[in-house]
């Protein structure tokens, strides 16, 4: 049930994307649905794995790949639309690739390997997307452009934090210097 949720959440990023970037769909309530969709089905999906006994490392790493190409393609849409820019979603792309290859190859590890500013990196990126399509929603034009901004704003805090995760996941990974012995 929970890999179903998930699932859904992994259907609908193509269509996301191009509803964020206008192309396919040019109504304003898809985008709003298909944020609406995701945030319910990460929510749950987790919940329900853990109340049927059945989350696992590969479950986990399907949930978060997930995440990652929903808002990662959401995030490339609104960019093609010239609502945020584009090193958002491309630096994305670097701190996740960072974090699967961090904790599988460099870390030896058969989890995902979290960060807490990764962690909350993961969790607001979904909040641009959800500013854009509440600024594409029928509101007063004053609203859609302080919306809009504010879609900017974020955005652009969110390049900074992720160079930040991005920085941090790898000085954390350097190796220490074993003790001298003595």
């Amino acid at each position: 049930m929970a890999h179903l949720l998930t699932g859904l959440r992994l259907v609908v990023v193509v269509p996301s994307a191009l509803a964020f970037a206008r192309w396919a769909f040019d109504a304003p309530l898809w985008p709003a649905a298909f944020v609406a969709l995701a945030i319910a089905t990460d929510y749950f999906d987790g919940i329900v794995a853990r109340a049927r006994g059945t989350a696992s490392s590969a479950g986990q790493l399907f949930d978060h790949s997930t995440d990652f190409l929903f808002v990662t393609g959401g995030l490339a849409g609104a960019s093609s639309a010239g609502a945020i820019p584009l090193a958002l979603p491309l630096l994305i792309v670097v701190a996740f690739t960072q974090y699967v290859l961090d904790s599988y190859i460099l870390g030896r590890m058969k989890r995902l390997r979290m960060s807490k500013l990764g962690r909350w990196n993961g969790i607001l990126y979904f909040v641009p997307l959800v500013v854009i399509a509440l600024a594409r929603l029928p509101v007063p034009s004053g609203v859609a452009e302080s919306l809009s901004l504010l879609a900017l704003f974020v955005s652009w805090l969110l390049v900074i934090s992720t160079v930040a995760s991005i920085i941090d996941r790898a000085v954390a990974s350097i190796p220490k210097p074993a003790p001298p012995q003595g």
